[in-house]
């Protein structure tokens, strides 16, 4: 009987180079286009979401090093081939880990982009560590305060979010139900929140076998509902009463909040609320495209950020 996958098993072969970086303690497994990409290059830092790894960025790496940028995907605390200490997945050690691999990298500064819980780690970074980012795009991850009281107040949104959140804060439980079958819960994760157009093409059968194949990495699975345990538990806490206190301020950057059109995860509504912590806030939706919108229109997706990434600083 074959055993769990290897963690270099993320390292996938094609044209890219796979580095590390260590940052705040840790090591982290980084990709970025082949050649020498000089820190005098913007630093875009791309930081996937929940089950995933590096392979989300796939599309957005080379399109963004053509267009004059260092783009750098990394496989975030926990997942992939970065180290998965037992602790440290809270907001402020997650905002922490950022802000080490930007000036890890070179770089005094970055434009943080992010899907789902991704998105939550820019989110506190920029606001945390205000002075290493320049800018913000988050996919599908609306701020933390703004998912929090549309979770409390609006059913719809409950009833998208809430029960697959609370079932993963069962111990044990929730890493059986990740890891088992080969991984089948990604599959059925994917093919829930994944628009019909998407699944029907070989990209998305090649993401679903990745991303099946690296949950299975030793405490990948443990580590990736590490997040989500901190994010409900804290609420309870002192902790996540000071985190979320702190993450009441305004962002003065730039910020790019995208959500696929027919996201059936995160509604129009929650993404729109965060306007309320951003003065310079960007929201828009992409056509025929869900959840994992960076990955089911990346040629759109690349456009907006192209966009922003051209945009004057504010």
């Amino acid at each position: 009987m074959a055993g769990p996958p290897d963690p270099s098993s993320v390292r996938v072969s094609g044209d890219w180079h796979h580095f590390d970086v260590r940052a705040n303690g840790l090591r982290f497994h980084a990709v970025e286009a082949p050649g020498r990409r000089p820190a005098d290059r913007p630093l875009v830092l791309l930081l996937h979401g929940f089950g995933e790894f590096w392979w989300s960025w796939r599309h957005q790496i080379p399109a963004l090093t053509d267009a004059g940028f260092r783009a750098v995907a990394v496989d975030l605390r926990g997942y992939g081939d970065s180290d998965k200490p037992p602790r440290g997945y809270d907001g402020w050690t997650l905002a922490g880990d950022t802000n080490g691999l930007i000036r890890a990298l070179g770089h005094s500064d970055a434009t943080l982009v992010g899907h789902a819980d991704g998105g939550l780690v820019c989110w506190a970074t920029a606001t945390l560590h205000p002075r290493v980012v320049s800018r913000v795009a988050v996919i599908a991850s609306p701020h933390p305060r703004a998912l929090r009281r549309t979770v409390i107040r609006d059913r719809r949104q409950r009833t998208a979010f809430l029960p697959g959140f609370l079932h993963n804060q069962l111990p044990r439980l929730g890493e059986r139900r990740l890891a088992q079958r080969d991984g089948a819960y990604i599959a059925q994760y994917f093919a829930e929140r994944a628009a019909p157009s998407w699944q029907g093409t070989s990209d998305y059968a090649e993401a679903v076998e990745l991303n099946r194949s690296a949950i299975q990495i030793p405490y990948v699975a443990h580590s990736s509902l590490e997040y989500r345990r901190w994010a409900f538990r804290s609420q309870f806490r002192p902790d996540g009463s000071r985190f979320m206190d702190l993450m009441n301020q305004r962002l003065h950057i730039p910020v790019l909040a995208l959500r696929g059109g027919d996201d059936p995860y995160i509604l129009d509504h929650v993404m729109a609320a965060s306007h309320r912590w951003s003065a310079h806030l960007e929201y828009r939706e992409i056509d025929d495209a869900a959840h994992f919108v960076h990955q089911e229109q990346p040629g759109a997706v690349t456009e907006r950020l192209l966009d922003l990434l051209s945009a004057e600083s504010i």
